[in-house]
C-alpha cells in the first residue's frame, strides 16, 4: 500500500462527498425559484419512473414562478402528478395543457427557520460521511503498518496530511452552508 496514494483516493472520496453536498443545497428552497428544486422528482413516463429533467425542460422565468415545459405533451398530467405527490415539495401545480407552471410560495419565517435546520442536518451527515471516509483510510493504513508494508513515520504523516485534507473539506462545507444560510434567511 501506498500512502500517498491512500491520501489520493481519500482526497478523491472527500471532494465527491462536497459535491453531493453541493447538489443536496441546490434541492433546498430559498425565497426565489430555481429549476434545481425539482432535481429530484420522478415521473411515471413510458411504462418506467424517469427523471423530471429527462422528460421536461424546467425554467425559472420569473423569481417566484417555475415552468415546465414536457418533451412529450402525452406526459403533462404524470409530471404534474409527481410534483402534486411529493410531499418534501409541497408545490401546487398547474397546467395549460402544454406547460406545468408552479408558483413558489414566499418564505415565512418560520419556513425560513426550518429550511435552516435542514441545511444544518445535511452539513451534519455530510461531515459524517467525510469522518467514515477518514476512518476507513486510517484502517487500511494502520493496517499497512501492522504488515509492515509501510514504516510508522509513513502512517504518521498520512493521519497528518489527511487531518490536513479534512480541515480543508470543513471550511469548504461551512463556507457553502454559511452561503446557502443567507440565501435562505434574506429577504
Amino acid at each position: 500500500m501506498n500512502p500517498s496514494q491512500a491520501l489520493e483516493d481519500t482526497k478523491t472520496k472527500l471532494t465527491a462527498a462536497t459535491e453531493h453536498f453541493k447538489a443536496e443545497l441546490a434541492k433546498l428552497r430559498t425565497g426565489r425559484a430555481h429549476p434545481a428544486m425539482l432535481d429530484g422528482v420522478m415521473v411515471e413516463a413510458y411504462g418506467q419512473q424517469m427523471a423530471l429533467k429527462t422528460v421536461a425542460n424546467v425554467t425559472a422565468p420569473e423569481a417566484q414562478l417555475l415552468q415546465i415545459t414536457p418533451f412529450d405533451p402525452g406526459n403533462l398530467q404524470a409530471i404534474a402528478t409527481a410534483i402534486r405527490d411529493n410531499p418534501s415539495l409541497n408545490l401546487t401545480p398547474t397546467d395549460d395543457g402544454h406547460v406545468v407552471r408552479i408558483q413558489i410560495p414566499a418564505l415565512t419565517s418560520e419556513t425560513r427557520q426550518q429550511m435552516v435546520k435542514v441545511l444544518g442536518q445535511k452539513v451534519e451527515d455530510t461531515m459524517i460521511s467525510a469522518r467514515q471516509i477518514r476512518h476507513e483510510a486510517i484502517e487500511k493504513t494502520e493496517a499497512a503498518e501492522k504488515a509492515k508494508t509501510i514504516t510508522r513515520d509513513d502512517l504518521e504523516r498520512f493521519k497528518k496530511q489527511l487531518d490536513e485534507a479534512m480541515a480543508k473539506q470543513k471550511t469548504d462545507i461551512d463556507a457553502l452552508a454559511k452561503t446557502k444560510e443567507q440565501e435562505i434567511t434574506s429577504l
